[in-house]
C-alpha cells in the first residue's frame, strides 16, 4: 500500500485517499465491508445499522498501531476500520500561544 491510493467502500460511497502508508500489510474496511480500489465494481447498497456520523468529508482518520493514516475523499454511512480496529479522527495540534 502506497501513499496516494484511492479506496472506495464496496457497500456505500466512502472512498479515502492513503495519506500515510502504513507499517505493513494490513486489511481497511467501513462498515464491515472491504475496501477496494476506486476503479473496481461496487454495490453501493450502504450498511445496515451504520454508525451515526460514519465517515466525514475533509477529516483525517488514522490507526496508531500501524501509523496508517487516510484521508476522506468522499463520505459514506460506515466506520473506517483498520485490521478490525475502529480508526480515529486525527485531531488537529494546537497552534502555539503569541503572546
Amino acid at each position: 500500500m502506497n501513499a496516494g491510493l484511492r479506496l472506495g467502500c464496496a457497500d456505500c460511497a466512502t472512498e479515502i485517499v492513503v495519506v500515510r502508508p502504513p507499517h505493513g500489510d494490513v486489511t481497511l474496511s467501513c462498515g464491515g465491508a472491504p475496501l477496494v480500489e476506486v476503479d473496481a465494481p461496487r454495490q453501493g447498497t450502504g450498511h445496515a445499522g451504520a454508525g451515526a456520523t460514519g465517515v466525514l468529508l475533509g477529516k483525517r482518520y488514522e490507526d496508531h498501531e500501524v501509523g496508517i493514516e487516510v484521508l476522506c475523499t468522499k463520505p459514506g454511512t460506515g466506520v473506517l476500520a483498520c485490521d478490525g480496529r475502529p480508526m480515529t479522527v486525527k485531531s488537529a495540534k494546537p497552534l502555539p500561544a503569541s503572546d
